[in-house]
């Protein structure tokens, strides 16, 4: 829609580039559905004044029959879209397939030491979502889990099960060191080991590499699993682990263009010449590269497929690695700039009031998979959506169990239960009215607020490049909530069946609920037709 409006602004005053104009909404509605400060750019260009511009602009669009009032105000042109244009436009209106930049799309990927906690649920949500909407918008985006099944950390998984199997298996006393996998899920996947192996795995220290390559699989099929109960898949999954076997053509690569040195026995990369705060270990004096060493490794994997732009999706403790990885990909002969890194902030959860109670079974920390069983799906992701991810978010989990306005998801699923329900009371179905009906045509009573109400519903594209573009999610949750707010004003107003506008209005929620759907199954939620 708002491509549309511009084309026909930019043949009005001769612009070439209609991407140039800008238009908004005004926060007064009766001022119009857009407002745009088009006569200011031109009075630059033309050297008039804005005010006498505006007027002249606004007179010439008076004649164009998309508009049934365009004014000028102070400079600014409002308009208001005519009820044909506004029609024309909800029976053609659909997202353009040109193909556009492939982008390799990085998040989640949490060490598969352990089940998915509630902090790793908001950057899988955001993720996903980030990925259905680029795809609709015709963006062509690989999604990849980055799999850490090398390093301390998957030598500590084994070492804790071994312990676990010593203590609950064999009955042994052990001592455990400070830093290890703790949780009921470690005691459990003990016994699994058990099942597996035999007890003889327990026995000794030489079995800790494969307990701790049994536990990274069986983590990282219940963390596939936990991700799919939200929706979630991946297109790729990458080992760090086989990645490994480049780590001396990776070293040689950064060694040929200046980008290490040795010092103190260990190798330094200079990323302080990159704006790092300082130089970083990336082999040790033993000899074992160190965890930045397996992420440089993997930028170069990613970097070699030849993605237009690469986005990474981390947690915010994340933030100061940002520079080191930049740096990295600079000194391996890449831009550095096609890597965008987004943030995601942790969660506070409560429920009545209180903090969340944590998972016995995973120890210290509260677990995805609980939460949903809780709320379900759909309310975990729209309330994680419903904020920037790089903001903190607190929420309320008996809040998202309430039957009234205060539950967001339930208000926007009530607003289309709400439009199925009237229909079922018309005896008439969507795909009838939509064949059947010609134009619109409604009596002054009830027009500005039936056009208002489909002039926004057909503001989703624009919405959908807008949140994209920015990596705010977010917008998509204020819009539905808008959406339905006017949608729940329009009904308490308005008497809709059996009237002589019937039919035109009910083809204006029916636009309304194809919007509404469309909308929550790109956020990943399946909309309610009933309550």
């Amino acid at each position: 829609m708002y491509q549309r409006i511009k084309a026909v602004l930019a043949q009005s005053c001769g612009i070439e580039n209609q991407n140039e104009i800008a238009l908004e909404k005004p926060k007064n509605k009766d001022l119009g559905h857009l407002a745009t400060p088009l006569a200011f750019s031109l009075a630059k260009i033309k050297r008039q004044n804005p005010k006498i511009l505006a007027e002249e602009l606004a007179q010439s669009l008076t004649k164009n029959k998309a508009f049934s009032k365009v004014e000028s105000l102070n400079g600014f042109i409002n308009l208001t879209l005519s009820t044909d244009f506004l029609y024309e436009l909800s029976k053609a209106e659909s997202v353009t397939t040109t193909q556009k930049e492939s982008i390799l799309l990085e998040f989640v990927s949490a060490n598969p030491t352990g089940p998915l906690h509630i902090g790793h649920a908001r950057g899988a949500v955001y993720g996903d979502a980030l990925a259905r909407v680029g795809r609709h918008l015709g963006y062509d985006i690989t999604t990849e889990y980055y799999i850490n099944d090398a390093g301390s950390q998957i030598q500590m998984l084994g070492l804790s099960l071994l312990l676990a199997g010593q203590e609950h298996i064999l009955k042994r006393e052990v001592e455990y060191p400070e830093s290890y996998y703790r949780g009921e899920y470690i005691i459990d996947l003990a016994y699994e080991c058990q099942k597996h192996f035999g007890e003889s795995i327990f026995e000794s220290e030489d079995s800790i590499p494969a307990l701790a390559d049994f536990g990274k699989n069986a983590m990282l099929q219940e963390i596939k699993d936990n991700l799919l109960q939200v929706g979630i898949s991946f297109d790729n999954f990458v080992s760090e682990k086989a990645l490994y076997e480049r780590w001396d053509t990776t070293l040689q690569t950064l060694k040929q263009n200046n980008g290490i040195y040795t010092k103190d026995s260990k190798v330094w990369i200079a990323s302080s010449s990159l704006n790092d705060e300082k130089d970083r270990v990336i082999v040790r004096e033993s000899g074992e590269p160190t965890y930045l060493a397996g992420d440089i490794i993997y930028h170069q994997d990613k970097f070699q497929r030849n993605f237009k732009r690469y986005i990474n999706i981390w947690g915010a403790d994340h933030h100061g690695y940002i520079p080191r990885v930049k740096a990295a990909i600079h000194f391996l002969g890449y831009d550095e700039n096609k890597l965008e890194v987004l943030l995601s902030q942790m969660v506070s959860l409560l429920k009545g009031g209180q903090p969340y109670k944590m998972s016995k079974r995973a120890g210290n920390f509260i677990l995805m998979k609980d939460v949903v069983d809780d709320i379900g799906s759909d309310a975990l992701r729209f309330i994680f959506l419903s904020k920037k991810p790089d903001t903190h978010l607190e929420f309320d989990i008996d809040e998202l169990k309430k039957q009234d306005s205060s539950n967001p998801i339930y208000y926007i699923n009530y607003a289309n239960a709400r439009i199925h329900t009237i229909f079922e009371k018309a005896n008439m179905t969507m795909q009838d009215l939509r064949q059947n009906i010609q134009g619109l045509s409604f009596d002054s009573a009830v027009e500005d607020s039936a056009k208002h109400l489909l002039f926004e519903s057909l503001c989703l594209t624009h919405i959908l490049e807008s949140s994209f573009r920015d990596r705010e999610m977010q917008k998509i949750c204020e819009y539905l909530k808008n959406l339905a707010a006017s949608l729940h004003s329009f009904y308490n107003t308005h008497k809709i069946l059996q009237t002589p506008n019937q039919n035109d209005i009910l083809y204006v929620l029916q636009v309304v609920s194809q919007t509404l759907t469309h909308a929550l199954a790109l956020l990943g939620i399946e909309a309610k037709t009933r309550m």
